[in-house]
């Protein structure tokens, strides 16, 4: 059994995507936080140097070959219709997942108009488009009309609950945009999404990570592991369990060391302010200014009048 080359794709290639949008953003939540702790607000998108809007047209263009890939690529027929205008039973996954690249492409798109149109609220409006997406993918996967049963189930409903976070720092967001704890949070579970996407693609679908006690099988047109006994499938979910946790482990270590050194690169930036006078200064400006000599108080400026009784 070869595998299915497509399944595991579809997964790493998503997930490295999702894996360089979370460190783009994790490393310029930590820099602009450090360069100006107390001015901080957290951006949904960061512009690139030399080509503002990069982040988003990427986002755009792999959201729509993705798009291309699941609707019209690597099937018998281009076509993701029947004849009568129905969707085929064996390609209603692929319809699904769809769903979630058309939710990237249309945050992507807005959020760009959005900017380059100077709206007001824009960074609110586009982090809600953002929940959208990851609401989109979270009902996706929870109801998926795949069967993900046994070990491969195991590994989506861990996703799941990536997903679920990223959902809810993204609303978080919309109500405390000064906040840098979510903005932290939020761009962590982006990239632990990232990651833990390519670590389905690497260990669900390829042979020789299949755990002891299971196998790589076709079932309904597609390749799925399915375990020979209950021990088997316990087992293979407790490895599931046990390379959540290890990535997460890991996840948490490299945050730390990436906001101490990134911290450590740019310190923040000196604010200069106009200390308030002394108090006797501030007399002898007010003095002059008035004309008064500090000397014997007399007063200068005026001409002495005399009135005759």
């Amino acid at each position: 059994m070869g595998g299915t080359p497509r399944s595991s794709i579809g997964h790493i290639l998503p997930g490295a995507g999702f894996l360089a949008v979370g460190l783009w953003h994790l490393f310029n939540h930590i820099r602009l936080f450090s360069l100006r702790p107390d001015a901080y607000v957290a951006p949904v998108w960061f512009p690139a140097p030399r080509v503002r809007h990069l982040e988003l047209i990427l986002v755009i263009a792999g959201s729509a070959v993705e798009f291309s890939m699941e609707m019209f690529v690597d099937h018998s027929t281009f076509l993701p219709f029947d004849a009568d205008g129905s969707i085929p039973s064996d390609r209603l996954h692929n319809h699904e997942h769809a769903i979630i690249c058309l939710a990237l492409l249309v945050y992507a798109a807005s959020a760009l108009h959005l900017d380059r149109a100077r709206a007001q609220c824009r960074d609110a409006l586009s982090l809600l488009l953002v929940a959208v997406v990851f609401a989109q993918e979270l009902l996706v996967f929870h109801f998926h009309s795949t069967d993900h049963a046994g070990f491969e189930g195991h590994f989506h409903w861990l996703l799941q609950l990536v997903v679920a976070a990223c959902l809810v720092t993204a609303l978080l967001g919309i109500a405390f945009p000064r906040s840098f704890v979510v903005g932290l949070v939020r761009s962590a579970c982006v990239t632990f999404h990232g990651v833990w996407l390519i670590v389905i693609g690497a260990m669900v679908w390829v042979p020789s990570r299949v755990p002891k006690g299971c196998s790589l099988v076709e079932e309904d047109g597609r390749n799925t592991v399915r375990c020979h006994s209950e021990a088997s499938m316990h087992r293979a979910k407790a490895l599931a369990n046990l390379q959540f946790g290890w990535y997460l482990s890991f996840m948490t270590v490299f945050v730390v060391v990436l906001y101490v050194n990134v911290c450590r690169m740019y310190p923040a930036e000196t604010a200069y302010v106009r200390l308030p006078p002394e108090a006797g200064e501030e007399e002898e400006h007010l003095k002059r200014k008035c004309g008064v000599v500090s000397g014997d108080d007399d007063v200068q400026g005026f001409t002495p009048l005399e009135i005759e009784v």
